[in-house]
């Protein structure tokens, strides 16, 4: 990886757009220290510790502190992310966006431009929904109408900024832009999260002890990247054999491929369902100032994640079961609408193509469809196992931490992703001197 970066900063071209990107990026830090006008961050600040483990730790992870202070950048890229999801779902059950998307560049462009506007609007809603619940708290220097209408304008403006930026770094950059920006946000938070571990379990410990304890992190840590590395990059090769035909006076095809099946084909686009679906009613509720009773603060406290894995308190790690099967259950549901066999099926037969030992058509849907549930079940046990990890040590060691699971899978996925667009950027640019000589 090293090697890569430092081959890239010798070409003009590719070591312009690292620096544009991180020129963009420095941008960002400095937008997440901007206050919202009128709201005083201070006081929600306060209150925001008293919440920090629950709901809210890895909305603030993803927004990279921008939402605990309260700054202008404090929804993040979360809106243009769920609104992507929107549209990639509806793309499936709407045919006319579905021909749109087929239409090539210019289709993409109409969707890509139907986004921003989804963005936009899922920004205002949630920047409403906020200074609303600011001024209904006391968080407000001057409480009224003004003061949260510009509230909301600055919050919907930064969450359009920072969709603009990730476009941006996508297009002059080295692309990736909106994947870079969220990774950018989580890794700010490592530092304050690496602090918080060496004040727990290293800080006034004897050596021996601290040592030991230091170890222990480093090792859950790798290992969890490695596990992460290998989810990533694990596929399943189905082999293709092309019958040869006659094109005039040749014999073509009998070629050999194969289509790659990724294990982790959904990325980690269900942990990130699951865990909106398991937190967002804990947001609304705390902005709301809803504590729950009875039956309803039970759900409440087995939805909260702070309450997982916890010996005195394990009735509500039965939130963490449901946690599971949701990740089971959009791990398959999203590799659904992703990945047709079918489709695949079709193609290959339209080509001449057939897996060996299995006849074109719908056997060869079918053979597919059987191999991709085997794979998607060892994915999503993989994802579960990732997400649950942090959870446990969070819940049985007390060990505070905005980062956990999901992060790391982003934090890997994005760079490994980056690290291929820079080389082949570099590799195009090879090419491209060796045409001009």
């Amino acid at each position: 990886m090293l090697t890569t970066l430092k081959n890239a900063f010798k070409i003009k071209e590719v070591r312009h757009k690292i620096l544009f990107m991180l020129a963009m990026l420095a941008v960002i830090r400095l937008g997440s220290q901007l206050p919202t006008p009128g709201v005083n961050g201070e006081e929600f600040a306060k209150w925001f510790t008293s919440k920090t483990g629950g709901a809210f730790s890895f909305f603030d992870a993803l927004t990279g502190g921008s939402f605990e202070s309260v700054a202008i950048l404090a929804l993040g890229i979360n809106p243009y992310i769920t609104s992507s999801i929107i549209m990639q779902l509806l793309t499936i059950a709407i045919p006319k966006l579905e021909d749109m998307q087929r239409e090539g560049e210019d289709g993409r462009k109409k969707i890509a431009s139907i986004t921003r506007y989804v963005t936009v609007g899922l920004a205002l809603i949630q920047a409403t929904a906020m200074s609303i619940g600011f001024s209904n708290m006391g968080y407000m220097y001057i409480k009224g109408v003004f003061s949260v209408i510009v509230a909301i304008a600055a919050l919907t403006a930064g969450s359009a900024f920072l969709m603009w930026i990730g476009e941006q770094i996508t297009e002059k950059g080295i692309g990736n832009g909106i994947s870079i920006v969220l990774v950018i946000n989580i890794i700010s938070r490592l530092p304050e999260d690496f602090m918080n571990l060496y004040e727990m379990f290293i800080k006034g410990k004897p050596v021996m002890k601290g040592i030991l304890a230091a170890a222990i992190i480093l090792a859950i840590i790798v290992g969890m990247v490695v596990l992460v590395v290998l989810l990533n990059s694990a596929t399943r090769k189905i082999p293709v054999q092309y019958a040869k035909k006659m094109q005039g006076r040749k014999m073509v095809g009998g070629q050999t491929s194969s289509i790659p099946l990724r294990v982790n084909t959904s990325g980690v686009i269900p942990v990130i369902f699951a865990q909106s679906i398991m937190q967002f009613p804990l947001l609304i509720c705390s902005f709301v100032g809803y504590q729950g009773t009875g039956f309803w603060g039970e759900v409440l406290k087995g939805m909260n994640s702070e309450n997982w894995c916890r010996p005195e308190m394990l009735k509500y790690s039965i939130g963490l079961l449901f946690y599971i099967v949701l990740i089971v259950f959009f791990a398959y549901f999203y590799t659904s609408i992703t990945f047709n066999p079918l489709m695949v099926a079709d193609n290959m037969k339209k080509q001449g193509g057939f897996i060996p030992g299995i006849r074109p058509g719908k056997p060869t849907s079918d053979y597919l469809n059987k191999v991709l549930n085997y794979i998607v079940f060892i994915g999503a046990i993989g994802l579960t196992l990732i997400s649950v990890i942090p959870f446990f040590f969070n819940g049985v060691f007390g060990a505070k931490v905005s980062f956990g699971g999901t992060s790391l899978i982003i934090i890997v996925s994005v760079v490994l992703e980056t690290m291929k667009q820079i080389e082949s950027q570099m590799v195009v640019r090879n090419y491209k001197g060796f045409l001009q000589d």
